[in-house]
């Protein structure tokens, strides 16, 4: 029982000393920013690399979720006898919800971890130490160019998935169910508000994850063990604890902003 509770205290421990490293990483981050106003060249090039190069699966992943609202609405709205909202329950559904989460879960998957395993690999093979013995600051230089651009690249991701998720949705109900066009639009059209919608699900959601799905990203890369076994479990970690971030997140501000 004693040897259960001192494991039990040192995880906890562990635990604790862990979040306070990222929340000084994360301030240490903040810091540095200013420098890159003189530089936007990283940014742009790390939004490249993290936002235009992640479209792909964003588009399909859209395209197939808006589809599949499509059909489980009309489904399900056919039996009211309120086939017409189709297109405000696709919209409703997508940018509140489904557009910025699952757009957000699939960025984690693709882009956070890609972001983790190159910075994990750059301290494993003693990059980021050559940089400081060339008084380059690895922050300035490596880390925050990435924390802005996916916190940048987020929101519009999330705003094409919307986008893609709204089409498909189009094609589903209206080309292969048979639903009026003009109902589809037209519900959408008056019903969907800027601010309580397109604002609040969309972008507010897209760049409070996009900013903690980068700072897991980068903490976990920067503070990985410089082994390929650690990047491997740094690269894992970003996954999974941006994935239940995300999630938290998500009923937390929901709640706050429709409720």
């Amino acid at each position: 029982m004693i040897d259960l509770l001192a494991d039990l205290g040192r995880g906890s421990i562990a635990v604790f000393q862990r979040l306070g490293r990222g929340h000084l990483f994360l301030l240490r981050v903040l810091a540095s920013l200013g420098t890159l106003v003189v530089r936007p060249g990283l940014i742009i090039r790390q939004i490249w690399s993290t936002g235009v190069q992640s479209l792909v699966i964003i588009v399909i992943s859209g395209t197939f979720v808006g589809m599949v609202l499509g059909l489980q609405g009309y489904n399900t709205l056919v039996t009211f006898g309120a086939e017409e909202s189709l297109g405000l329950v696709v919209a409703k559904s997508l940018l509140r919800e489904l557009g910025p989460v699952i757009a957000a879960l699939l960025f984690a998957g693709r882009a956070g971890t890609a972001l983790t395993a190159e910075i994990g690999f750059m301290k494993a093979t003693d990059q980021l130490s050559a940089m400081e013995m060339m008084a380059v600051d690895p922050l300035k230089r490596i880390v925050a160019p990435r924390f802005v651009a996916a916190i940048v690249a987020m929101p519009l991701l999330a705003a094409i998935f919307t986008a893609v998720g709204v089409l498909g949705g189009y094609f589903c109900g209206v080309g292969l169910l048979g639903v009026d066009a003009g109902s589809f639009w037209s519900q959408m059209q008056t019903k969907v508000l800027l601010m309580e919608d397109v604002v609040n699900g969309v972008v507010v959601k897209g760049v409070v994850f996009g900013a903690v799905i980068s700072w897991i990203a980068v903490f976990e890369g920067y503070d990985a063990v410089p082994t390929s076994e650690g990047v491997s479990a740094a690269t894992t970690r970003t996954v999974v604890h941006s994935s239940l971030a995300i999630l938290g997140l998500d009923f937390i501000l929901t709640g706050l902003m429709f409720n």
